[in-house]
């Protein structure tokens, strides 16, 4: 029998969800998000579990996602299977935004979509030397969902706009002066960590101070003038433009990044981060992504950009339309519109249920 794709135990008063797809660097499937769900809602009222903390198997990475090529071929075939993965992904992602437990998130290694969505509800997010934190869907047709539109505008300046147009990648540092990770610590400490947080989960600060090594530097911080500088257009066009005016080394590193970009997903993303949407709750955020989820994971932009990065590998996608300038407010408008009555997302769990 092949190994279980999550691993559900408790140790003592820590209920422990394991991450078990280490050769798919934890990427999550319909079944997992499930299977999360089920564990979540049997330990919340349990008297005797006092937090629940998320980690992952082998030494790769934490999450790096969604199963990409599960949604593209379901894209492809109609989307079925895609819609029934993000309705149940994004319960997962209000759930554990809304649980009464404390919640501890292992970032250890590739933290990217899907994997950040079970990482920002934690109270306490830890990164390690290994920890990858990116939003990267923009490079792929897709765009930043899994809350995107609720956590990221909380971030300072326009840190959040940042990442999400240049697909970014952070490290624990930067995680960290970001308010992403709440602590850093060395990977091999994890297991002795581990071991004292099953001993007494309650002193997770105090534990973790034992093992916080020296704050190393945080090479974000000697830009985020720039980034709240430059990124504060009203609209993808005129960031870039300002970038271009600027003409400085890190300015046009930002440019050439954002340059390969899907348009479509660019002005998506834009506009459920610094469009003014202003979600009430981040149930309220994944109504408009499940819009929004739905109508790309269909397109032909989603199918070539996974065409052009993750199966042939010639990083060279061809976007329809190719450029900015060719998408419109009424194209993006279609793509935020509401869905046909009886198929908008629900949340699994009202705020305080």
């Amino acid at each position: 029998m092949s190994d279980p794709e999550l691993i559900t135990h408790r140790d003592g008063a820590l209920g422990r969800l394991t991450l078990n797809r280490p050769s798919a660097l934890g990427a999550l499937t319909t079944g997992m998000c499930e299977a999360m769900t089920a564990a979540l809602l049997g330990w919340r009222d349990d008297p005797t579990l006092h937090s629940v903390m998320i980690d992952h198997a082998g030494p790769r990475g934490f999450c790096a996602g969604g199963d990409i090529r599960f949604l593209a071929d379901s894209g492809a075939a109609g989307g079925a299977g895609a819609f029934n993965f993000f309705a149940i992904e994004y319960r997962l992602n209000q759930l554990l935004g809304v649980y009464p437990k404390p919640l501890i998130t292992v970032m250890d290694g590739v933290t990217m979509g899907g994997g950040v969505g079970i990482s920002w509800p934690a109270q306490v997010r830890i990164a390690t030397e290994r920890t990858r934190f990116a939003m990267p869907e923009t490079g792929i047709g897709l765009f930043p969902d899994v809350g995107s539109g609720w956590y990221l505008p909380r971030l300072a300046g326009r840190a959040g706009l940042w990442l999400v147009l240049t697909g970014a990648r952070l490290g624990p540092a930067d995680c960290r002066a970001l308010g992403l990770a709440t602590h850093v610590v060395e990977s091999a400490d994890l297991p002795a960590i581990k071991a004292k947080l099953a001993a007494d989960p309650a002193a997770i600060r105090t534990i973790l101070a034992e093992f916080e090594p020296v704050a190393g530097p945080a090479s974000i911080s000697d830009y985020r003038a720039d980034i709240d500088r430059l990124f504060t257009g009203d609209s993808v066009e005129a960031i870039l433009a300002s970038l271009q005016a600027d003409g400085s080394e890190w300015a046009l590193a930002q440019a050439e990044a954002m340059a390969p970009k899907c348009p479509v997903s660019a002005k998506v993303a834009f506009r459920l981060i610094a469009g003014g949407l202003a979600p009430k709750s981040l149930a309220d955020d994944l109504v408009i992504e499940y819009r929004l989820g739905r109508r790309i994971v269909v397109s032909a932009d989603f199918a070539e950009g996974v065409r052009a990065v993750i199966v042939d590998k010639d990083n060279r996608p061809a976007w329809l339309p190719a450029s900015l300038a060719e998408v419109t407010e009424a194209m993006v408008d279609a793509i935020f519109a509401p869905l046909p009555a009886g198929e908008e997302w629900t949340p699994l769990l009202a705020q305080g249920d």
